[in-house]
């Protein structure tokens, strides 16, 4: 038997699956890790702290699994995007890595807007200036830490300073470089243009290879440290989304992809870059070879549903708290709710917003404010299928993982809101599952990634839409959207009085 190993370097935790040949998930292992939050905004990590535990992880994994180290023939990665690890001339970190969820950079997107240009900006790289891309992390620390950037002769995201540490080979990948700000996507090439416009140096930016491409094997020193055989061939891998969607079968034309976990993200592939969404959705590079895909984001997703139960319920388990929910009617009896409970990303890019009940009155049970804010978060992520669809793509199946695929009450909803037929995996891994579909195809198991996924993913069960549940939610969605425009000012008032 031959094994592939997919290495999902999350937030909170690096997540490894041992995948066989058929695409079972022979054994998984999970390893934590913390957050640095000094400040109100401020989220980093250290970087050592992810080698150490993938380390840990993968030692654990092939004892557990009692595999013949011989027989794992490759390893690739999926990771959390859009961090910035500094690296100097000896590729040593000069400062914690600073993460996608960090906000401290405001003032830096306002600067790239007034040195590039936002028409310019979304001409080369296809996104609007956010606090969570690399690039306004990069400027941040040129601004505040000079001596840290001054020695700083390299950066690289995550999943890449990992995949250092274990092959002593540095590169970045499209898919996590497109989420950086300094790639021009459609070109497949830092730009120049944007680094000269923003006084930064191009020669920061690393060696760029396809997802897909074997980028060396494990050093002596790891492989011992791990167990596995030096000879382990280890592939450059994807950002966590687009090993999501790999992972998931959205690999071409017509294929879109939901996934609700702490936040939410709506998922369609791209045969090219000439589509023009004005900034709206994100556009990345794919991890399939010359692909690329558009995406809309929920900051607030599953994370609003587990807020609601910690302050609402916390004695009361999450299947539990959702048994009665399916009994509730459409529009959970005049209750409205809006998860913006961090602030929004799409289509709304406002840091300031906050949520909200509307509708509220004595007759709503704790089972009708469970409804509104399932309905809540579906609608929030059919603000990205409405744009998508203002937009020309047509959108008729969604593949549906997170923790919006475990209950049928809101698959179902999905498949109303959304008035798509949702799709349900047999066995979802998501990212992890994507890193590993990725090791397989380098390693030349399959002819390609699709090839791959007939293999690897099967279906479970499938929802469609019901017409009257699905005009029902189109009017509500409509009062939905009109929530954000009448609260808004309200909420940015009220910014002031929070500690």
């Amino acid at each position: 038997m031959k094994y592939v190993i997919g290495v999902d370097l999350g937030t909170s935790a690096v997540k490894i699956l041992l995948v066989d040949q058929q695409g079972n998930v022979v054994h998984e292992v999970s390893k934590s890790y913390p957050l640095i939050q000094e400040k109100t905004g401020y989220n980093e990590q250290d970087p050592q702290v992810w080698v150490d535990q993938t380390a840990a992880g993968l030692s654990d994994l092939l004892r557990e699994a009692d595999v013949n180290t011989s027989e794992v023939e490759g390893i690739s990665f999926s990771g959390q995007m859009h961090g910035l690890v500094l690296l100097d001339k000896n590729h040593d970190v000069l400062r914690p890595a600073i993460l996608w969820n960090d906000t401290r950079t405001t003032e830096q997107c306002q600067h790239i807007y007034q040195q590039v240009g936002e028409k310019k900006l979304l001409e080369l790289t296809k996104n609007p200036a956010l606090e969570g891309f690399t690039l306004p992390k990069l400027l941040w620390v040129k601004e505040n830490e000079p001596e840290i950037y001054e020695r700083a002769s390299t950066f690289v995201l995550p999943k890449d300073y990992l995949r250092y540490k274990m092959t002593e080979k540095l590169h970045m990948e499209y898919s996590d470089a497109a989420g950086t700000l300094l790639l021009n996507i459609g070109e497949k090439q830092w730009s120049k243009e944007i680094c000269e416009m923003v006084g930064i140096s191009a020669e920061l930016c690393p060696p760029l290879v396809a997802s897909d491409e074997e980028v060396g094997t494990l050093t002596a020193s790891f492989a011992e440290r791990t167990g596995l055989n030096p000879s382990t061939r280890v592939f450059a891998g994807g950002a966590d989304n687009a090993c999501g969607a790999i992972g998931s079968g959205i690999l071409e034309d017509g294929k879109t992809l939901c996934s609700i976990g702490t936040s939410g993200v709506v998922l369609s592939y791209e045969q090219g870059p000439d589509k023009d969404f004005q900034g709206k959705v994100h556009y990345f590079n794919h991890g399939v070879e010359n692909a690329y895909y558009t995406m809309g984001v929920t900051l607030s997703a599953g994370h609003s549903l587990s807020w609601f139960k910690d302050v609402f319920a916390p004695d009361v388990d999450f299947d539990d708290l959702l048994a009665e929910v399916g009994s509730v009617p459409v529009g959970a009896n005049g209750l409205l709710f809006t998860p913006y409970l961090v602030g929004e990303r799409t289509p709304h890019a406002d840091s300031a917003i906050r949520g909200s009940f509307i509708g509220m009155d004595s007759s709503h049970r704790r089972d009708d404010f469970v409804r509104a804010v399932m309905e809540g978060i579906t609608f929030s992520l059919n603000e990205s299928i409405d744009i998508f669809r203002r937009n020309g793509k047509q959108i008729d199946t969604i593949v549906s993982i997170g923790g919006g695929a475990k209950s049928e009450v809101w698959l179902q909803m999905q498949a109303d809101i959304f008035d798509a037929t949702i799709v349900k995996l047999a066995s979802e891994q998501g990212p992890g599952m994507g890193a590993a579909m990725l090791a397989a195809y380098g390693c030349g198991w399959f002819d390609s990634l699709s090839a791959c996924a007939d293999q690897f993913l099967q279906e479970a069960a499938t929802y469609q839409p019901k017409p009257e549940n699905v005009e029902r939610y189109r009017e509500l969605f409509q009062l939905y959207k009109a929530v954000y425009g009448q609260t808004a000012d309200i909420n940015h008032e009220l910014m002031r009085y929070r500690k």
